[in-house]
């Protein structure tokens, strides 16, 4: 069969990188891709958001399957346009894409449907969010309401710094319209966690458990990040805390969705705060984590390609996925300066060294082609991952390949995965 997959990170990356070694698959085009990608699939010269053009494309090359790895396109209505046209694709379509791409859509669903989360307001006047901020103090949690590539929350932990956000958000608009509204929310303190489940929108199909690492620096400080490393399993989640997520959060989710009218299918990730081995939800994606697809997938046994297909057609039967026994992690290297303005442009050196190495994949995500070489073209460049028989095992391989490549300016966190070993 034909896959196209829509995207050019990391995790359109290891997606690809999982479903080529599918005995189902014949050819693989990504749109637009990146050159890692390029090794796997023939790389297209569309963006993620052009729905026209991609729906254009399938139809001429006769695709058999698109799935979708980011959000934009997810919330633009790409799966929508494509069911119209009898295509099948994988991902949500518009109206059930909004649990990522409203903060307020889904506080709100969290609310009607009893999901544990967050005390929250949300406001589209200035004055009316920081008299709201003032009169509960901090730290509190201030997020613009709309997509804003995974840095669109402030986590406050003074009222100044959570009135400077607001008006970062809804006055600078440094997040454009996805700032027009603010979602303000009491601040969870705990261990995070991330949950995926495949769902057809009525059965859900839950993956191994993971976690990211948001803040840019060693020891979670700095500012929010799209991620800057994963790794699975993740201990935090236990065995019973696993059921319960399931019971008390995706099942509600799902069924809560179907029964506002806007079923939801794909694969939905649930960002958890776990205190006191309690689970709450911070917020859902509409799609793959990125960096947790990178682990999750080197991690996945079983053949993703039919799961996929049963999740666009509406027939998920299979309730396990076949895992190998090994800990995955993932190293995210970044440009000098993410994540806020990054240089770009210089020669990544290493990469033929690292990927030589045994248990490890060095997936692409901020890169392009100049003049034949490989050089840093994003925020986050390289997604560095490792398996091994324990996380300590993983962490090593994962850190012996980063030591291998470098640019101008390369950064990364030096503690990913010791969360786990402090468990």
């Amino acid at each position: 069969m034909k896959i196209l997959v829509v995207g050019g990170g990391g995790r359109e990356h290891a997606l690809i990188w999982k479903i080529a070694q599918s005995p189902l698959v014949d050819t693989i085009y990504c749109a637009p891709g990146n050159p890692g990608i390029a090794q796997l699939a023939e790389c297209v010269h569309i963006a993620a958001d052009e729905i026209d053009v991609l729906l254009d494309f399938a139809q001429a090359e006769k695709i058999d399957l698109t799935v979708v790895g980011p959000e934009v396109p997810l919330t633009l209505g790409i799966v929508d346009r494509f069911q119209a046209a009898g295509l099948e694709i994988f991902g949500p379509n518009q109206a059930a894409a909004r649990i990522e791409g409203s903060k307020s859509f889904s506080k709100d669903l969290m609310e009607k449907y009893g999901i544990p989360t967050a005390a929250y307001q949300t406001f589209t006047d200035r004055d009316a969010a920081v008299a709201y901020i003032k009169a509960q103090g901090a730290p509190i949690v201030v997020k613009a309401d709309g997509l804003a590539a995974g840095k669109g929350v402030i986590v406050a932990m003074s009222e100044e710094q959570a009135i400077a956000g607001i008006d970062d958000i809804m006055l600078d608009k440094v997040f454009g319209a996805a700032g027009s509204s603010v979602v303000i929310e009491e601040f969870m303190a705990g261990e995070e966690a991330s949950f995926f489940a495949f769902t057809d929108g009525k059965n859900i199909l839950p993956l191994a458990s993971s976690q990211d690492h948001k803040r840019i620096f060693d020891n979670d400080e700095g500012p929010n990040t799209g991620g800057m490393g994963a790794y699975s399993p993740a201990p935090v989640v236990t065995a019973a805390l696993h059921d319960e997520i399931v019971e008390t959060i995706v099942k509600p989710t799902i069924a809560g969705m179907a029964s506002d009218g806007c079923p939801y299918s794909g694969i939905l990730y649930v960002g958890l705060m776990i205190k006191d081995g309690k689970p709450r939800v911070v917020e859902y994606n509409a799609r793959f984590g990125d960096p947790e697809a990178q682990p999750l997938l080197m991690r996945m046994k079983s053949d993703i390609v039919p799961v996929l297909q049963a999740c666009a057609r509406g027939n998920l039967q299979q309730d396990t996925i076949e895992w190998h026994d090994k800990a995955a992690v993932c190293v995210v290297m970044a440009s000098d300066g993410y994540p806020a303005t990054c240089e770009q442009g210089f020669d990544i050196h290493g990469l033929d060294a690292a990927a030589s190495l045994d248990e490890v994949m060095v997936f692409h995500a901020g890169t392009s082609l100049k003049a034949g070489k490989v050089v840093n073209a994003g925020g986050r460049v390289l997604g560095v991952t490792g398996l091994g028989a324990t996380v300590a095992e993983a962490i090593a391989n994962a850190y012996r390949a980063v030591e291998k490549i470098d640019w101008q300016g390369a950064q990364y966190r030096k503690d990913i995965g010791k969360k786990a070993l402090n468990r």
